[in-house]
């Protein structure tokens, strides 16, 4: 599947900053979109095998007491990869979850095949009048309606989505284009700002 519409977008929640320093993932919240179109929801805790800090629970409102009830990484990872299966990813910050989602995948000997693309590099090319690029500020800057609570999986999976798709909505109507790839879009994430302009005229 190759469309820019046709994706999972994912979030996750995690102990920390990096897998590498020995972080794991809390909770996972996901969507699938179809040919723009959200079809499925995919939202579960996880519990990591460590406490989280103050900090994190403050900032997630996950607390340690929901996460011993949770069942462990492994088991949600393994339903997770069997989501994703066959679908291109998205992430708003794409490198942070890409990072604990190989990781916790390799921990279970789950691979993907998707490709990735980053909401957040894609959106500093299409808004860069916004005042910066954090999912609440990009929501508001989009005209968005939005009534939950950021920093949990499930709603930040659902705002990504639907930002993708005001920015796919942005990209159809500006540049005049009926069908968008989603390899087109993984290379605008990569153009200089001063060239978006001529890169998706020229398409």
């Amino acid at each position: 599947m190759y469309k820019a519409e046709t994706v999972v977008i994912l979030d996750f929640e995690t102990t920390g900053l990096s897998p590498d320093n020995g972080d794991r993932a809390i909770e996972i919240g996901a969507v699938r979109i179809e040919d723009g179109e959200i079809k499925a929801h995919f939202q579960e805790l996880m519990n990591p095998g460590q406490r989280i800090s103050h900090f994190i629970e403050d900032y997630t409102g996950i607390t340690n007491g929901m996460l011993k009830e949770a069942p462990p990484c492994k088991e949600v990872m393994h339903r997770f990869a069997d989501f994703i299966s066959g679908y291109n990813l998205v992430a708003h910050n794409a490198s942070f979850d890409k990072r604990f989602l190989d990781a916790e995948l390799a921990k279970i000997s789950r691979k993907y095949s998707g490709q990735f693309a980053c909401s957040m590099l894609v959106a500093r090319r299409i808004y860069q009048e916004a005042p910066n690029h954090k999912l609440g500020t990009l929501v508001k800057y989009a005209n968005i309606p939005s009534d939950g609570v950021f920093h949990r999986a499930l709603y930040d999976s659902e705002m990504t989505a639907k930002l993708w798709l005001a920015m796919l909505d942005y990209i159809e109507r500006q540049y005049r284009i009926d069908s968008i790839p989603f390899a087109l879009i993984q290379k605008l994430a990569r153009t200089p700002k001063k060239a978006v302009c001529k890169f998706l005229e020229q398409r």
